[in-house]
């Protein structure tokens, strides 16, 4: 929060909601803190000066400072608020990004001017709903740069191949099922009929009686 103007509470509603965007937008490889309204999380010190910037932008995993950012709303923009910060953090030796309203820009550039501040980078920030959009405005061709150490991925192990499954022994063929021996079938001993009793002979017929004599 500025140490020079107490902004209305719906402009600071808003100072902070752009804070936090700017926040998810400068953290790509990089540490970012902030300090929306009150809070005093990081401070940078500038000479004799213990300051507390809007958002301050680090190398990944280090305290080496790349970024300082600064959101003014419309009441803000003015040249006490541009001596007492932003001629400040300009002495940092990093680049100093300013974001404002739309509206706020001739006024802008007309006190950098004057005042002889280098703004690296001039943005404006339009809130609509749930949403915030930015624009750079100007960067200037003579302001600092540094540039954001790019972290290499370590190189990923190559996955193992799978171990491919044992060749299981090829299936023997099955032997040939031997041909059971055919059981012999037995002639069933054909019964005999009975002889039939042979007839008895009728015993032959006496030839005629003798003549009488």
């Amino acid at each position: 929060m500025s140490p020079i103007l107490t902004r209305p509470v719906r402009e600071q509603l808003e100072h902070d909601r752009v804070i936090r965007q700017l926040q998810a937008k400068y953290k790509r490889k990089t540490d970012v803190i902030i300090n929306p309204g009150n809070e005093q999380n990081q401070s940078v010190t500038v000479g004799e000066l213990v300051v507390f910037p809007d958002v301050l932008v680090f190398a990944e995993g280090s305290r080496r400072l790349l970024v300082t950012v600064e959101v003014e709303t419309g009441e803000s923009v003015n040249t006490i608020e541009a001596r007492a910060e932003w001629g400040v953090y300009s002495k940092l030796r990093v680049p100093l990004h300013l974001y404002v309203p739309p509206m706020s820009v001739d006024a802008v550039k007309r006190i950098a001017a004057e005042y002889d501040i280098l703004i690296s980078e001039l943005w404006t920030y339009t809130t609509s709903f749930d949403q915030v959009r930015f624009n750079m405005v100007n960067r200037a061709p003579n302001a600092p740069t540094v540039k954001v150490p790019e972290t290499k991925p370590e190189p990923k192990a190559a996955p193992k191949p799978a171990a491919k499954p044992a060749a299981k022994p090829a299936a023997k063929p099955a032997a040939p099922a031997k041909a059971r021996p055919k059981a012999k079938m037995k002639a069933k001993p054909v019964a005999k009929k009975a002889a039939k009793p042979a007839k008895k002979a009728k015993p032959a017929a006496k030839k005629g009686a003798k003549k009488r004599r």
